[in-house]
């Protein structure tokens, strides 16, 4: 199919914009810094990047926008996304770029603006749990505590992440080991 024209081009960046920025894997992410102190910067770079992919190929597949979305996240942040949002996500820009395509404007900024409204209403947030300072723990926590030269003077890393805001369509449980299983349900 055709190119889109600069200002449609334009509608349609603002609608990948939309999207990634309301996708809950990139903003944990760029808030925990998976993609070093350019985090945000490899975030909006992301948009360009997706926006040019769908411009520089004709009749792009849902599997290979996919597999670039992918492998940006692998490669920009060090992330591999397996829960499950990645196909969704690959599919409202698939959706967004063919109405774009056929003319129909109205429906993407209306889709935008849904985007936007969801965006204000609260970002997913992950942080480190807090643990226990029992003597039990002690134990658990030196055997996994990285030895980075102070031998037992150093603190130890307990590396255990718990969502503090879930999507409304998301469950959690903990497992024996202390991490939090955070499934998308079906």
């Amino acid at each position: 199919m055709a190119p889109l024209a600069s200002s449609t081009r334009e509608l349609f960046s603002e609608a990948v914009r939309a999207v990634l920025e309301t996708w809950p894997v990139l903003q944990i992410a760029v808030d925990n810094g998976f993609g070093g102190a350019y985090s945000q910067q490899k975030a909006e770079w992301m948009v360009d990047a997706l926006q040019q992919y769908f411009n520089d190929n004709d009749e792009l597949m849902q599997d290979e926008v996919e597999d670039f979305i992918s492998h940006l996240m692998n490669n920009e942040f060090d992330t591999m996304v397996d829960d499950g949002s990645l196909p969704q996500v690959a599919q409202k820009v698939c959706v967004m770029f063919q109405q774009c395509q056929q003319g129909k404007l109205t429906d993407v900024r209306e889709q935008i603006n849904q985007l936007i409204q969801k965006k204000s209403a609260g970002r997913a947030k992950a942080t480190p749990a807090k643990t226990p300072d029992d003597d039990d723990d002690n134990e658990c926590e030196n055997e996994e505590a990285m030895d980075c030269g102070g031998g037992a003077e150093g603190p130890s890393v307990h590396s255990t992440a718990v969502m503090e805001q879930l999507p409304q369509d998301t469950s959690h449980e903990e497992q024996e080991d202390g991490w939090t299983l955070v499934c998308r349900k079906k």
